[in-house]
């Protein structure tokens, strides 16, 4: 066996408590190296009677490893453990300080789980593995009252440009809860709300105040109540690692330079602010002059952006934050930010824009979960891009769940598009196959799935400012088909645990356009095929049960001796649930 390939190490998403008794523990080795892992687990304090090998499993791969693991409930919520590795006839334990051919005599030089303390599991709120998000970026979802429009407004569904406005406000949205309700959407991520000059109000002025233009804090109230009402939750956006140069302290800095009481409010490096070549002299967003980057570690700026934080689950009742450029902020700030919103409301999901691996702000201190973009690259580059075969987008998510913890991979942003990318229907130039077949792996995948506002009735568009059209509300210019392949979808989803929090395990992913796996929940499974290919293939898969359901078609596939044979045409598709015969 390949021992410099193995890696174990305490804690982080290796060794964890998934609940407040249950211990997972994971390892990893050599893809198709080892042939069995038990994990050698007891109480330290009681090693001779309660040690005992517990088998692990393979729960993903990747390209290049497996990744073994197990759970154990220990009777005194401690553990001594190590770990036993098997390569035929080959048997080595591993301790924490190194590999060896004899049983360890006594567990001194084992791993240690010290105690599973209530505080320290990382317990993301249930009702997001039940959500299915929607986002709206409000300023083009719907103008519900006029009378708020900017002076420069254009005519509803002309063509977005990074400065123009079309007056889509919050009563637009409430105006259209009957949609969202009837499309099965339980839950609504909104882009920046509050004051602000431009049509994205990522450059806030005024962080206690909804922007004019979308009304004020009655109708935020009033939406948030309607949508309650309804059963759908509300997160809005923080920006809180830069503000808007109209912010009034920056505005301070400007008139006052290092005389300004609100100098150390920003990250300044030189006096007084000015702008070499593109550059301006303080930090900010990217180089955008017009987004001052906040010093979170000063105390002062800390204590506003976290009054604002409790501000507004406390006066409307979101039930949580999405923080924008959420890796450039300093991780005391959030792990001080979550302090704060969980102590008004412990049900609040806390959700990062990181767009890259994530596990430190995953570890329970700080985010429940971040927008999931490796996801979203692995779907589009397996299903549009066709640069990944099966098994290489197998081994794409097998990379990204082994990164995490499993309560955070069930929680887990999954989106294939949004106001920062190409809409999922532009990508594929239109191809509404490809579109439909990255729509239903996205709902029947691990983690919670959030569709842009438009993409259920054909909305389409490039990069920003393409992807941030205007909504389309004429029922006779929507893809009422799309619409409603996605109530189907959501219906599906909803109506399936398994769908939401089963275990997931690849079937069929090999070196080719075909893909098949299971979620599994209890008693409950469910197999997910998918036919990327140009011509129909068959898929050919041992199961238990006799009878299957296409959930999407109703047609029925009866297993012969143990083996379901299902033939999908070109671009097609299939969600199979067991059917009594």
């Amino acid at each position: 066996m390949l021992l410099e390939a193995i890696y174990h190490r305490p804690r982080l998403n290796w060794s964890y408590a998934y609940d407040e008794n249950t211990i997972h523990l994971r390892l990893r080795a050599k893809k198709d190296d080892l042939t069995e892992v038990y994990a050698w687990v007891g109480d330290k304090y009681d090693w001779d009677k309660s040690k005992e090998l517990v088998p692990m499993t393979v729960f993903t791969s990747d390209t290049m490893f497996d990744y073994w693991e197990c759970e154990y409930v220990p009777p005194f919520r401690r553990l001594k453990y190590g770990f036993q590795l098997v390569k035929g006839d080959e048997k080595i334990w591993m301790t924490e300080s190194e590999f060896q051919t004899d049983r360890p005599a006594n567990p001194n030089r084992l791993f240690e789980f010290p105690y599973i303390h209530r505080g320290d599991i990382f317990a993301p709120p249930a009702w997001v593995k039940d959500a299915i998000f929607y986002q709206i970026f409000p300023e083009r979802f719907a103008n519900g009252d006029p009378s708020l429009n900017p002076e420069n407004v254009q005519p509803w569904g002309g063509i977005p440009e990074r400065d123009n406005f079309f007056g889509g406000d919050l009563q637009g949205v409430i105006d259209h809860l009957d949609h969202l309700s009837e499309l099965g959407i339980n839950a609504l991520y909104f882009t920046p709300i509050f004051a602000s000059p431009t049509n994205h109000k990522y450059d806030t002025e005024d962080y206690m105040k909804v922007d004019p233009h979308f009304g004020d804090t009655d109708t935020l109230k009033q939406l948030v109540k309607a949508c309650h009402e309804r059963g759908i939750r509300v997160l809005l956006d923080a920006v809180f690692n830069h503000a808007g140069r109209n912010f009034a302290p920056f505005l301070d800095v400007e008139q006052n330079g290092e005389d300004s009481v609100y100098k150390d409010w920003f990250h300044v490096r030189e006096f007084p602010l000015s702008i070499d070549d593109g550059i301006p002299s303080y930090d900010t967003f990217g180089f955008v002059a017009e987004m001052p980057k906040l010093n979170t570690e000063n105390e002062d700026v800390k204590n506003y952006l976290l009054g604002v934080a409790e501000y507004w689950i406390k006066e409307v009742g979101i039930d949580g934050w999405r923080l924008d450029v959420a890796n450039e902020v300093d991780h005391q700030f959030w792990r001080d930010f979550r302090q704060t919103v969980k102590g008004v409301n412990p049900e609040a999901y806390i959700l990062g824009e990181i767009w890259h691996e994530s596990s430190p702000w995953l570890e329970g201190d700080k985010f429940d979960a971040v927008m999931n973009y490796p996801f979203t690259d692995a779907v589009i580059d397996f299903f549009v891009r066709e640069d990944l075969d099966a098994s290489g987008f197998a081994a794409a998510i097998g990379k990204q769940l082994s990164r995490y913890p499993l309560q955070a991979s069930e929680v887990a942003f999954n989106l294939l598009d949004s106001h920062d990318t190409s809409r999922l229907l532009s990508l594929p130039g239109g191809n509404k196959k490809k579109l439909k077949m990255a729509a239903v792996l996205q709902f029947t995948f691990m983690g919670t799935p959030c569709i842009y506002y438009g993409d259920e009735v054909g909305l389409d568009g490039g990069e920003d400012p393409g992807c941030r059209k205007c909504m389309e509300w004429d029922p006779n210019k929507q893809d009422r088909d799309l619409l409603a392949f996605y109530r189907k979808l959501i219906d599906i989803r909803k109506s399936h645990p398994a769908l939401r929090t089963g275990t997931l395990t690849f079937l069929d992913a090999g070196n080719s356009g075909k893909l098949a796996y299971e979620r599994r929940l209890d008693g409950e499974s469910v197999i997910v095929l998918f036919n990327r290919e140009d011509s129909g293939v068959t898929f050919r898969l041992p199961v238990p049960e006799a009878g299957w359901r296409d959930l999407f078609t109703g047609e029925i596939y009866k297993a012969d001796r143990g083996t379901l044979s299902v033939r999908l045409p070109a671009s097609g598709y299939a969600v199979l649930a067991p059917y009594a015969l």
